[in-house]
């Protein structure tokens, strides 16, 4: 009746009370909040899109957030500006990579969280404790042994660093995950496959991993977009420029003939992002049930 009647006021001209202000200035208050807050959030992304497309000269002016004149020589000058070679191969180099260390995380660390989660065996709290402590372990820490480890194996300038670590379920994080998923699904689901003959690992293929796919699919799209920003890792183990993946690729820009070439940096940049959207958005859906039902919870 209050909000009928605070309408009929405004439609006769008439006065509203203060109550019904200050109701409607905390009901906008919280959508303009995060008005700002994207405007903040996606300032960079429009400021790196705007200089991508900008000419040298309006570079160097640094004059507003789009250009005057909008160019497209930046994205030809980025892609084919890398002597030798040309900036598919590094987009080549990242996918791979990138593709291996999603199958590698979801396979290993999927029967890692299902041997936590359903089976039994000596000490496993312990084992599942010891796990979870590794997150708390920077990578900087391990990053000198697991060089000379793979240097004694001749890996070092090869992606086999990157890549069959993750065959190994090394990423505690998604075995966390996994493992609040499965123990969500309930456990008659088991003792039904157990009566029809099932052992665990027929189980885990016909009922568990089925029922999984937002856990998996959580742990795909987080691996995919980890890999394929990683830096620090490539940088390391990468030292030839045939083998060199995108984010390593874009430091060259800022070093070659001693001369920062800003404009096809960012436009490699912007196209360095596609990958990671396209991903995000095919499987978005499967993503937030993921978060939502994982191991997120209690």
């Amino acid at each position: 009746m209050s909000a009928v009647s605070e309408r009929q006021r405004l439609s006769e001209g008439q006065p509203v009370a203060p109550g019904g202000a200050r109701t409607r200035a905390r009901s906008l208050a919280g959508p303009l909040l995060l008005v700002a807050i994207l405007v903040v959030v996606l300032y960079p992304l429009a400021w790196m899109l705007g200089t991508s497309v900008k000419s040298p000269a309006e570079i160097a002016s640094n004059v507003g957030l789009w250009p005057e004149q909008f160019t497209w020589r930046n994205y030809v000058s980025g892609w084919n500006g890398i002597p030798e070679v040309s900036f598919g191969r590094f987009f080549t180099n990242s996918l791979l990579i990138a593709t291996g260390a999603v199958i590698g995380n979801v396979a290993s660390c999927t029967l890692a969280a299902y041997a936590f989660a359903r089976l039994r065996f000596p000490l496993r709290r312990l084992w599942f404790a010891l796990m979870i402590g590794t997150l708390l372990l920077p990578h900087h820490v391990l990053i000198i042994p697991q060089y000379v480890l793979f240097r004694r194996l001749g890996w070092v300038g090869t992606p086999l660093p990157l890549i069959a670590p993750k065959f190994l379920a090394t990423e505690a994080f998604f075995v966390f995950l996994t493992v609040q998923f499965m123990r969500g699904i309930p456990r008659e689901l088991d003792e039904a496959a157990r009566i029809d003959g099932c052992g665990p690992f027929t189980s885990f293929w016909h009922v568990l991993l089925p029922l999984s796919r937002p856990a998996l699919v959580t742990s795909a799209i987080f691996s995919f977009i980890w890999t394929w920003n990683d830096f620090f890792s490539q940088l390391v183990y990468l030292n030839d420029i045939n083998t060199y993946t995108v984010p390593v690729a874009l430091r060259l820009f800022l070093d070659s003939a001693g001369q920062s070439e800003v404009g096809p940096m960012f436009a490699m940049s912007v196209l360095s992002l596609l990958p990671i959207f396209l991903f995000f958005l095919a499987f978005q859906r499967l993503l937030i049930e993921g978060i939502n039902t994982s191991g997120l919870k209690g």
